[in-house]
């Protein structure tokens, strides 16, 4: 429903409603919830024989928040005693959750992870240099997919950017070791022009959109296309589009076949 948001259910013996014979619709105006929230309730928390017990949904309810480590609110307090032992011992986020528990603390190892990246990713922190392996053994990507916003197919590519006019550039980027730095790359493909810069914050939209919007800037008017491919420091083209006016094409395949 537009506007509505989640219900999450709680319990207590007056909302036994659920076990009288009773509509969803009485239940839900009777207890000031949606309709939805019933239908949930009863699904998740009925019997294999369709029965509804409320001290039984209240158990099973008390056991799946317990499970779920990032369901919990960490206390300040806490995090920063984790954070402590990372910084002061070197030891891993199974480490510290396992002492930290010994003592009567919780914070389970996903939440110090979580902590470790966001710090890294989008503070630009350096927690991670103080685990062994600085987050190398994570190969799949961290956080929500990034979607170019009115990015254009590579096959939608207009026949004139053919690589003979001027004004048709490609962009790319080269990432250092450990994701330290990269060099961002813009060749004018008429002419195999070459431009590099240093991006001191690696593939950072930002400072990305900026360098290239600098580049650029003697040949306003003149870009015709700008190539590159789907990553997610190239999400800021709108704004380099606003500055100096171009097309953006995605590189997609394209790109991978060296056509």
């Amino acid at each position: 429903m537009d506007g509505q948001l989640y219900h999450a259910f709680t319990f207590d013996p007056s909302k036994s409603l659920l076990q009288r014979k009773c509509t969803k619709n009485e239940i839900a105006h009777a207890i000031g919830v949606s309709n939805s929230t019933v239908t949930r309730e009863l699904r998740r928390n009925s019997s294999s024989r369709g029965v509804y017990k409320w001290d039984k949904a209240q158990r099973l309810a008390e056991k799946r928040k317990h499970q779920m480590p990032g369901n919990r609110s960490i206390k300040p307090f806490v995090r920063d005693m984790a954070i402590g032992l990372l910084k002061q011992r070197q030891w891993s986020p199974e480490q510290i959750s396992g002492y930290l528990a010994k003592k009567g603390y919780r914070i389970s190892h996903e939440t110090i992870y979580a902590i470790i990246r966001k710090d890294k990713y989008e503070n630009r922190g350096s927690l991670y240099k103080h685990c062994r392996h600085r987050l190398k053994h994570r190969h799949r990507p961290v956080g929500k997919r990034v979607i170019i916003p009115d990015r254009v197919s590579i096959h939608q590519r207009p026949s004139a950017a053919d690589g003979k006019r001027f004004g048709d550039f490609e962009m790319d980027t080269i990432v250092g070791n450990n994701n330290q730095g990269a060099i961002l790359t813009i060749v004018e493909r008429s002419t195999n022009m070459l431009f590099m810069r240093k991006l001191k914050h690696g593939k950072d939209a930002d400072e990305l959109a900026q360098t290239v919007i600098q580049l650029l800037a003697p040949y306003k008017g003149l870009v015709k296309t700008i190539t590159t491919d789907n990553g997610s420091e190239h999400v800021q083209t709108m704004h380099i589009a606003e500055a100096i006016g171009y097309r953006n094409l995605d590189r997609g395949d394209w790109a991978e076949r060296g056509l």
